[in-house]
């Protein structure tokens, strides 16, 4: 078994390390359910085999007391650091982030998690939601549509790793099968509300991120079938499942949606 090389990247519930010349092994925190590392290895292969562009999973490992998940090496930076080292480059990155999202929402799938039934349990699991919005919340997911197409749950600029044989999404542990929109929903919020909005050169980084939200959203629905409006509608209800995920730093943003769309609605 290889020994364990440098620390390559750091998260809140695993670490990265290299394992080998051309590996690397996620090394989960000692709180991290052992069934959700399988589920992820599980995931990971069968993600792979059904010809996403997504890094190839190996074993399952245990180093130092901790479960390890063995994948193959990928060097390059993540899309997210070359938007804002080359702004000049935004609208052929938001391309491209669309035709990633498109080709992953063209996979059809039964293995991983319902999408509506995580939802539903990020909704009332949700400690920021007062209990009316979430049964409103609740009664607008059951109304929305079904689909199986195979949903990253967590896809963002920085979740693409652009190496010398193009882009690559990593980190699916939040993948599920459901309706595209939702996940477009849910990669529409983590953009808008991201975290590095911030610093004296804030207004600027919040410039390049809506030219690149409002470039990746239309080319997406040039090239895959979809109504907008139906985006619209799937909004609060990620939102409102996002607020399950405790960023204090999002929560008034999230929360003022929900409550726009909402608030004068009967939960019954």
């Amino acid at each position: 078994m290889p020994s364990l090389g440098k620390r390559i990247a750091t998260g809140r519930t695993a670490e990265v390390f290299a394992w080998g010349d051309d590996q690397v092994i996620k090394l989960f925190r000692d709180w991290f359910p052992d069934d959700a590392v399988e589920s992820e290895a599980q995931i990971a292969r069968a993600v792979h085999a059904a010809g996403m562009a997504a890094p190839w999973a190996g074993e399952v490992v245990e180093v130092n007391g901790r479960k390890g998940l063995v994948y193959e090496r990928l060097d390059g930076d993540s899309m997210m650091t070359i938007l804002f080292a080359r702004p000049w480059m935004v609208s052929l990155l938001a391309q491209q982030f669309a035709e990633l999202h498109a080709a992953m929402h063209r996979i059809h799938t039964m293995q991983p998690p319902d999408q509506r039934q995580r939802l539903a349990q990020k909704i009332q699991t949700a400690g920021a939601l007062p209990d009316p919005l979430k049964a409103r919340a609740l009664k607008a997911l059951e109304a929305m549509p079904a689909d199986t197409c195979l949903c990253h749950g967590d896809f963002h600029p920085g979740n693409v790793l652009m190496t010398r044989n193009g882009p690559i999404v990593i980190d699916w542990i939040d993948v599920t099968r459901g309706h595209p929109l939702a996940d477009l929903a849910r990669s529409q919020l983590l953009i808008q509300n991201a975290r590095f909005h911030v610093g004296p050169l804030g207004w600027l980084v919040r410039g390049i991120t809506r030219k690149f939200l409002k470039a990746y959203l239309a080319h997406y629905f040039r090239i895959m079938p979809g109504d907008p409006a139906l985006l619209e509608r799937w909004l609060p209800i990620v939102a409102a499942a996002r607020l399950n995920e405790n960023i204090i730093q999002e929560e008034a943003a999230l929360l003022a949606l929900v409550k726009e769309h909402f608030s004068g609605e009967s939960p019954s």
